[in-house]
């Protein structure tokens, strides 16, 4: 009887252990995941029939108890490939990952090119803006007293 007792108690232990260890995913969870076939936007924000049916088909699945990758695959083979919102890392998607960094690191190349110039020249300005007329003895007479006038 106590091992029945303690075969028992360390199963009441464990039981939320269990539970923890295989969160359900919810309707929620794949919804701003997946498109909308007609839409082709968010299915989270997608307002049709068409995303009502796939509303209910995720839910289902979400019922059956399947996993957010299950269902995600689900998906992809009953409306195809377009009803994921992110593309595959594979092939020709992989473009999709690859270009937006390839233009951030030559984006920050020039830049940094472009301050290590600066500050070899010593942040002068180039010859054809520093270069500027003279002004006319008189307009300089003025410019000198207005400047006095404002304590400048």
């Amino acid at each position: 009887m106590r091992a029945v007792l303690s075969t028992l108690a360390v199963l009441a232990l464990l039981a939320p252990a269990a539970w923890a260890a295989a969160p359900r995913t919810t309707l929620n969870d794949v919804e701003d995941e997946v498109m909308c076939v007609t839409c082709n936007v968010p299915l989270n924000i997608a307002q049709s029939p068409q995303a009502d049916r796939e509303r209910a088909f995720i839910q289902r699945l979400v019922d059956q108890g399947l996993t957010k990758d299950q269902i995600k695959r689900r998906l992809k083979e009953v409306y195809g490939p377009n009803v994921l919102a992110l593309p595959s890392s594979k092939g020709f998607n992989l473009a999709a990952y690859a270009v937006p960094i390839a233009l951030v690191l030559l984006m920050l190349a020039a830049v940094a090119m472009v301050v290590t110039r600066w500050r070899r020249g010593g942040g002068a300005l180039p010859a054809s803006q520093a270069r500027q007329p003279a002004l006319d003895p008189e307009e300089e007479r003025r410019l000198d007293e207005d400047l006095a006038r404002y304590g400048a």
